[in-house]
């Protein structure tokens, strides 16, 4: 029996409409940058696509954003998150954190991450934030992603 409480539907325009469990609800209270008022996510993930996953906007349906988990793809991706950031989303532990990256896709099937501003979520609260890395000097907004793993 599955005990989770599912929150609602969610329409999206490359799959059919999932039911989306609280566990997956992901809540930015200060939005995405050029995306401010948009608060409420589902984060869904299709094991054909791994590592990607999709940020789906929960009330527009045809606005999703792919991410990445950097850390899987780049081992020294080191992400510097600034203190007033870590205290806003209430991490006591660097593994509290899950850390996607805005995935870019180009018209020639190249692909870029946001290495610069990942959104950072704590996985007990689903609480997110997209930050600026205190480290940003050192990754690029258009970080060129391999063709193959």
């Amino acid at each position: 029996m599955n005990t989770c409480e599912t929150i609602e539907s969610v329409e999206t325009n490359r799959l059919e409409a999932v039911t989306v469990a609280n566990e997956n609800i992901v809540h930015l209270p200060l939005g995405l940058l050029g995306f401010e008022s948009i608060k409420r996510y589902a984060l869904l993930q299709n094991t054909n696509e791994t590592p990607f996953r999709w940020l789906q906007v929960i009330d527009q349906p045809d606005l999703a954003f792919l991410v990445l988990p950097a850390l899987e793809i780049f081992p020294d991706y080191e992400p510097d998150v600034p203190a007033e950031d870590v205290k806003f989303l209430g991490l006591n532990h660097p593994d509290d954190a899950l850390v996607f990256n805005i995935v870019t896709l180009a018209a020639k099937g190249s692909a870029t991450a946001n290495l610069k501003g990942p959104i950072v979520i704590n996985r007990f609260t689903l609480k997110g934030k997209q930050v600026v890395l205190a480290n940003a000097a050192r990754y690029s907004i258009q970080h060129p992603l391999p063709l193959s793993r």
